[in-house]
């Protein structure tokens, strides 16, 4: 565990924001890991629908870094970026971090990063090709 002193990133807006609750957690009081991926494939399908201008489902969890232990009370945020596209599929990261009020004052730590592969799919749930960024 890192007990550095971090800040939300200034430069973007979190994808996704919440906090757990005591029904979330584990046995030892701890958010289940469970919970934190479930919210991390909201935040990246978020990002992947907005790139992809269409539904898309998941396709893998590539990998998933649980740095800190997340708990009741923290408030999580979840920044999603697009960070590959494929024809038909997108990768995203997702960085998570929790903001919590300690003895020493508040205090933000990144708990989670993970990147997640979605595919974009059209009406009849086949895989599409994933159109041109509009910029």
């Amino acid at each position: 565990m890192s007990s550095e002193t971090m800040v939300l990133p200034s430069d973007r807006q979190p994808t996704l924001r919440l906090t757990p609750m005591p029904s979330d957690t584990n046995a030892a009081g701890d958010i289940f890991g469970g919970w934190i991926v479930s919210q991390i494939d909201i935040a990246g399908s978020i990002a992947a629908y907005r790139r992809a201008r269409c539904h898309v489902v998941t396709v893998a969890v590539n990998s998933v870094q649980f740095h800190e232990p997340t708990f009741v009370g923290d408030v999580i945020s979840c920044y999603a970026d697009v960070i590959k596209v494929g024809r038909t599929s997108l990768t995203v990261s997702v960085d998570v971090y929790a903001e919590r009020v300690t003895a020493q004052g508040p205090h933000v730590t990144k708990v989670t990063e993970a990147t997640l592969t979605y595919v974009a799919i059209d009406e009849n749930r086949k895989p599409r090709v994933v159109p041109p960024e509009v910029v």
